[in-house]
This record gives structure tokens, sequence and C-alpha cells, in this order.
């Protein structure tokens, strides 16, 4: 039976050039795939862009409100094919409800589901759609980067013209009103949060 898949790491971690290369892996084998990324997500427009440059047209865009399983029907109702693999990028941004629907297309029509996101935002908040993946994904899977200190990167820091913040909507898709995004540890993120308690020993 097919499996739904989760794939989280923090910014820069290789999410969506790993996203990619495995609809490139299926399609050279003569596979057919369906990519779809949430329509919050508006980097790129219809695309999914990689930080490498690397680019591709997503074929279902989906907001918020949408089933999953009809947006697919309603694309492909004519085509008659079933895919040989699903393939959402920022999955973080789906409804808890569209990722039981991924859930259910691997059980009831033995499609793999392979999703890639987010795990918490830059608050180390747990995005909706990231919590219920960690609850009923089949296989989970973190994806490393590293902190400019060296340590492994773990968490989110929204940057505000180059100075970290740590207010604000919890969805600010990087490169819109001088937002950016850098992976950091956490040791170093609850530095620069002014988190401090060198006074205290144990």
């Amino acid at each position: 039976m097919a499996k739904l898949y989760f794939r989280y790491g923090a910014m820069n971690s290789g999410k969506t050039t790993m996203l990619l290369q495995t609809a490139h892996n299926y399609e050279e084998q003569g596979m057919k795939v369906i990519i779809i990324k949430p329509m919050i997500d508006t980097k790129g427009e219809d695309k999914i862009v990689s930080r490498l440059g690397i680019e591709r047209t997503v074929d279902i865009k989906l907001d918020k409100q949408d089933s999953v399983i009809n947006c697919i029907y309603d694309k492909y109702k004519h085509n008659a094919f079933k895919p040989n693999a699903i393939i959402v990028d920022e999955a973080q941004f789906l409804q808890p409800f569209q990722v039981d629907e991924l859930f259910e297309l691997t059980k009831t029509f033995d499609i793999p589901v392979l999703t890639y996101g987010l795990r918490c935002d830059f608050q180390m908040k747990g995005f909706p759609g990231a919590t219920r993946l960690l609850e009923i994904a089949d296989d989970i899977t973190e994806l490393k980067t590293i902190c400019k200190c060296g340590k492994k990167a773990t968490q989110n820091l929204r940057m505000l013209n180059d100075v970290p913040i740590f207010e604000g909507d919890q969805v600010v898709i990087d490169g819109a009103s001088a937002i950016t995004y850098k992976s950091v540890c956490g040791e170093c993120y609850l530095k620069l949060k002014g988190k401090n308690y060198n006074g205290i020993l144990w």
C-alpha cells in the first residue's frame, strides 16, 4: 500500500530541490506525477522555484478551501490517467482536512504522496498542515542544513531589512516587504531573541 511521506526541514535545507529531483526521477522512468502547491505561496506564482535557480510549473494551485481529491478529479477527469505519485511543495500551508485527503489518496487509491515543507514558523509554532502531517504521515524525514555557527539549523528566523523580528503574522512569503528568512540553530535563535541565562549556574 502507498505511503504519505513528509520531508521537513528549516529554510535552505534543500526541500524544493529534492522535490524537483524526485519529480524528475519519476518522469525519467516514464511515470506521471502531479505537482501541487498551496495558493498562499505566491513566490514564483504558478511555479515552484528552488533557491538554486531551478523551477517548474505546478499542475494544481490549491486554495485553502479546496478539496485535493476534487481538484485532481476536475483537472484530469477527461485524461483518464492515474498518477504514479502526487508531490506537494510548501505542505505546511495545507489545511488539516487537505492533509487527511492526501492520506486517503494513499490508502484508497494506492498513490504515493510526497510532501515537503517546514515544521514550524518563525515563532517556533507549528503550521496546521505540518502538525497534521507529523501526526498521520507514514514516513517522516528531517532534511538537514546548518546554522552560521556550524550547528544543525532547526529554526526559521524572520528578517526585516536584515534585522531579526519575532512578532507578526504567521505567513509572510519571503521577498515580500523586505522580508527574508534564515535558518538557525536553537541556541542562536534564543540569543538573537535576547534570551540570556548566563547568570544561572546549575
